[in-house]
């Protein structure tokens, strides 16, 4: 403990005799009797610069592979192949310049640190130079660009004709997702026909409504394109399948779509991930409230004969929520695709009379007294 106190205080003695050399060559500056212009300091800082480029070069490369651990594995879809591949240009590209303007920056600083002796050069401009660095970075920034306009535009294009369609409603704070039936159509719906059962305001004055059905999972099937519709119902929220390289913002009133298709199966990536509780999910981007954090869908890839079974098993909305029959047209009820329940009837109480009991031994043994 003593010895932590010495050495604490000589530290102290050290730095309050810095301070008082300061302060006197401060005091020297303002009276103007300090002819010195740079100091020691000056080739410490020069020197220690590329030191700071050095060791923050190999912190940049020590982080990136540690950091590679938490990146995410192979895109999952088609499209995420493009994407990551325009993804790591882009940042070789931005490396790149990085390196050659710091190590300029770094080495200019070394080389033309202040020197008493030495003039500096007036030099206003240079047409040549002002015309690279201007025209360069336009053309890279101009190409990649391009690439990047090019595969968004194909993701957000109207997706083939065989795709499957899924409905991705955002609300505080869950998904809600709706397939179409077998006619492959989602039904319209209004805002105004929202309730707490009927959370999409499906509107079963139109027919595409009558087979839709609402699961507790979205599946699709591997190796086809899949279509998402996508809709807010309050704020802003935001659709984001990191494995499969999606992030589409879902916006009130404006609806948004976004196509992909997936490549590898659940199985598949349980595999290629060594994870064998893995799982692919939907989850929110977008600040959207307090309850943000709970925004998690599962989502199943399964190869297509297994979609085809899990589609089988699937009822209809309007089947499995009887009391909104009522709100189907009666001219539109035949269109039905499954048979309505048939209506209960009331059994009309018997009212025939009825004779007495006969009496029991021991009421007769109580009339008999009488």
């Amino acid at each position: 403990m003593n010895s932590f106190l010495i050495g604490l205080s000589v530290l102290l003695v050290l730095v309050i005799l810095f301070l008082i050399f300061r302060v006197q060559t401060l005091i020297s500056v303002m009276k103007g009797t300090y002819q010195k212009r740079v100091s020691f300091s000056n080739n410490v800082n020069a020197f220690l610069f590329p030191i700071t480029f050095v060791l923050g070069m190999a912190l940049l490369v020590w982080y990136s592979a540690e950091a590679k651990k938490f990146y995410l594995p192979e895109s999952a879809s088609l499209h995420g192949v493009k994407t990551d591949n325009l993804f790591w240009i882009t940042i070789y590209v931005i490396s790149f310049a990085f390196l050659v303007t710091h190590i300029l920056m770094f080495y200019f600083t070394v080389k033309y640190k202040y020197d008493e002796n030495r003039k500096a050069t007036f030099y206003p401009d240079n047409h040549k130079l002002e015309f690279a660095w201007t025209i360069v970075p336009a053309i890279v920034l101009t190409v990649l660009i391009f690439f990047g306009y090019t595969y968004w535009s194909q993701i957000t294009s109207p997706a083939p004709k065989d795709a499957v369609v899924i409905e991705v409603m955002g609300k505080q704070f869950a998904w809600q997702v709706r397939y179409p039936g077998k006619d492959g159509v989602i039904g319209k719906y209004n805002f105004r026909l929202i309730d707490a059962t009927n959370e999409f305001g499906m509107d079963f004055t139109d027919k595409n409504n009558f087979d839709d059905f609402v699961p507790r999972e979205i599946h699709i099937p591997k190796g086809s394109p899949v279509l998402l519709k996508i809709r807010a119902r309050d704020v802003l929220h935001s659709v984001f399948l990191p494995h499969f390289r999606v992030k589409m913002d879902a916006v009130p009133g404006m609806p948004t779509q976004f196509w992909f298709t997936p490549k590898y199966s659940t199985a598949d990536m349980k595999e290629i991930t060594g994870n064998p509780d893995f799982k692919y999910e939907l989850a929110c981007t977008e600040i959207c409230g307090r309850g943000h954090y709970a925004m998690r869908y599962i989502l199943v890839v399964d190869e297509p004969e297994d979609y085809q079974k899990w589609l089988a098993t699937q009822e209809p909305w309007l089947k499995v929520n009887p009391d909104y029959i009522s709100k189907v047209p009666e001219r539109l009820r035949s269109l039905l695709p499954f048979e309505l329940a048939p209506a209960k009837t009331e059994t009309p109480a018997d009212t025939t009379a009825k004779p007495l009991a006969a009496p029991t031994d021991s009421l007769s043994k109580v009339q008999a007294s009488l």
